[in-house]
């Protein structure tokens, strides 16, 4: 469910979420009724899992009234598991309330993007390496599940360099406790990486290095996926395409390596 709500007050520079958020704060009971309104939209049987995306953080007060945590696990209740996605540095008592009035088992899913040193602190993300390892380890005291987003692309890596830290920032989460860890391409179209293009300081992934760094991936001790979101986006060879993206959805359902794809044109 992607509810509307506050914009994210980090100003992230691989990010685009401000286009689906409020120039204000969020309305006390607007995100229950939004999710009320969702939720009647779905036919049984239910999922097993309620993902409730914000485009912000769920437990930033301005973006989550705390009035409204007991209404939001009230209309959760159906769901075995609730997902929810917040910034490291809002992990704390927050958490622990929404969990307390939950019957499902929560997640958090928090952004790691990079542990690469100088490409971290570039990124306006505000977030040092001790940030994420202390709210994971926060989550795992209090029995709260740890999905993780990794970037494959981020600015200021060097273009020959990207897989390599892609993959190392997945090992680090999964070393963390992260159960589920999602690769995500970084994709432009927010203006700031069209600038950061022009400068050189980034360079957008292709389909090969997210299939490489998936393929790569699939040994941790976390189930890893490769985020399709705008596949088509990504650059890569027209003829080969359509098997690399099935090849790529194939590995997210099995978490199995599956046979590589062979073409005449990129060979």
């Amino acid at each position: 469910m992607f509810l509307a709500g506050a914009e994210c007050p980090f100003t992230c520079s691989f990010c685009d979420l401000w286009r689906y958020t409020l120039d204000g704060p969020t309305p006390a009971g607007a995100l229950p009724i939004q999710l009320s309104r969702a939720l009647q939209e779905i036919e049984p049987p239910l999922p097993t899992r309620l993902k409730l995306y914000n485009a912000s953080n769920f437990f930033d007060r301005r973006a989550v009234p705390q009035q409204d945590l007991p209404r939001l696990a009230e209309l959760s209740r159906p769901f075995p598991a609730i997902t929810v996605e917040s910034h490291a540095s809002t992990i704390g008592p927050m958490t622990l309330e929404f969990r307390t009035l939950l019957i499902g088992r929560l997640e958090v899913a928090m952004g790691l993007e990079t542990i690469h040193p100088i490409a971290v602190e570039q990124l306006n993300k505000r977030l040092e390496l001790f940030r994420f390892d202390g709210a994971a380890d926060f989550l795992a005291l209090h029995r709260i599940d740890l999905r993780a987003f990794v970037l494959l692309g981020v600015p200021y890596v060097p273009a020959g360099e990207m897989v390599e830290w892609t993959v190392r920032a997945v090992e680090h989460a999964a070393a963390r406790g992260a159960g589920r860890i999602a690769i995500i391409p970084v994709r432009g179209g927010n203006g700031e990486l069209e600038r950061l293009e022009a400068l050189g300081d980034f360079t957008p992934p292709t389909l090969v290095q997210l299939e490489t760094v998936l393929e790569h991936c699939l040994s941790c001790a976390a189930v890893v996926t490769a985020d399709l979101w705008d596949v088509a986006r990504l650059r890569g060879c027209e003829a080969c395409r359509g098997q690399r993206v099935k090849r790529l959805e194939l590995m997210n359902l099995t978490g199995r390596a599956a046979p590589f794809v062979t073409c005449a044109v990129c060979a």
